[in-house]
């Protein structure tokens, strides 16, 4: 059959922010598609921690989903503030409000568990779109434009598009890029907090309703206000990828990462050493990669990529906008004419540019957040 004579089929692998919007939008549009995750259900791993929805990226792309007024149902306006402390005395340095938003209230950059977001995206889709426990090993493009997925169980499926919206190791990358994510030089060590204005007070009022950070030459505190009393810290520095193997620390010995971590901030305010001293939980290693700026491909009929699979960048508040916005550019792309190859290349054009853009906006970001030097 022509595909053009049929309804194009549209693949997305992974069920992430942009990957999901993706597919809200085209179902919206009439579009049918079908997104192939790895992981066995939605709630097969936790999510992560609280991100901003910016007007013009996230919350555009909720917005084209029908799902901003959802959104902002669960939002928490008031989690836009940041404090930053002084790492020496514990004193305030600065505080950020909440931004207004475009009517002058507070809100301009509303805090959302991921999870939560993730489950609002579930939600909204037809039932059986996220096919769970799905494993794609690789994509092949076929000579008549389309492309190949292969499955970790030995079976094959061919789509008129597969969209790569499957993170920093993406599996489809490889077919359009010879890039892979390297090594940033920063290491987040993440922790957590549970029921914090009853079991950590102190810690509930020095992070406030939002985020507090207190930085040093090569090293960082961060503190993030979740939901339902829930702060998450991250204790961010600059070090070999191999860092606790050269100190001979074990990263499953609770008491060991802590210890080090204990004197890495030797000479800290004690209120600030609490985020390493009281969490409830262990310590997770988190070493940062990005992809090489500008990451960019030659393009390849019946292939993209969105998100972190098309430009990882380090966690400082655009990536996740940046999927949604993705995945909304391209359902857009794709149900404005009937031509896909043509949709693609339109999308690629305005998204590859802007990534650029944003992948250096994001190194400075995290060179301000985790200074190399002094000063």
């Amino acid at each position: 059959m022509n595909p053009a004579a049929r309804e194009p089929r549209i693949a997305i692998v992974g069920a992430g922010l942009g990957g999901l919007t993706c597919a809200r939008v085209l179902q919206r549009h009439g579009r049918r598609v079908t997104v192939f995750e790895r992981e066995a259900s939605a709630d097969a791993r936790p999510q992560g921690g609280t991100l901003d929805m910016h007007a013009d990226t996230g919350q555009a792309a909720l917005r084209a989903a029908g799902l901003l007024d959802r959104f902002h149902a669960l939002a928490r306006p008031e989690g836009d503030e940041w404090r930053v402390l002084d790492p020496a005395t514990g004193a305030l340095l600065n505080h950020q409000p909440p931004s207004p938003d475009d009517d002058g209230g507070d809100g301009g950059r509303p805090e959302i568990d991921r999870g939560q977001l993730r489950g609002l995206l579930l939600d909204s889709l037809t039932e059986g779109t996220v096919r769970w426990d799905r494993a794609v090993t690789g994509v092949a493009p076929q000579p008549n434009g389309t492309a190949r997925l292969h499955f970790a169980d030995g079976t094959a499926e061919d789509f008129d598009l597969v969209v790569g919206a499957d993170g920093a190791w993406s599996r489809v990358r490889p077919a359009l890029s010879h890039a892979v994510p390297g090594y940033t030089g920063v290491t987040f060590v993440e922790t957590g907090f549970d029921h914090c204005d009853t079991r950590h007070p102190d810690l509930a009022r020095l992070v406030g309703n939002g985020s507090l950070l207190a930085k040093g030459t090569g090293r960082s505190l961060v503190a993030q206000r979740n939901s339902n009393g829930h702060i998450r810290a991250y204790i961010a520095f600059r070090a070999p990828r191999d860092w606790h193997r050269a100190a001979g620390v074990d990263l499953t010995d609770r008491t060991a990462v802590r210890a080090h971590l204990l004197g890495m901030f030797e000479g800290w305010d004690e209120s600030l050493r609490s985020l390493l001293r009281d969490g409830d939980h262990g310590f997770v290693n988190r070493p940062l990669f990005v992809l090489p700026a500008p990451h960019t491909w030659q393009h390849v009929p019946g292939l993209t990529l969105l998100g972190d699979a098309a430009h990882l960048m380090p966690p400082v508040g655009l990536g996740a906008n940046l999927a949604m916005l993705d995945g909304a550019d391209l359902a857009h792309a794709l149900t404005d004419g009937p031509d896909i190859d043509e949709a693609v290349r339109a999308y690629e054009d305005v998204m590859l540019p802007r990534s650029t853009e944003a992948a250096t906006g994001s190194a400075r970001g995290l060179d301000h957040l985790v200074p190399a030097t002094a000063g």
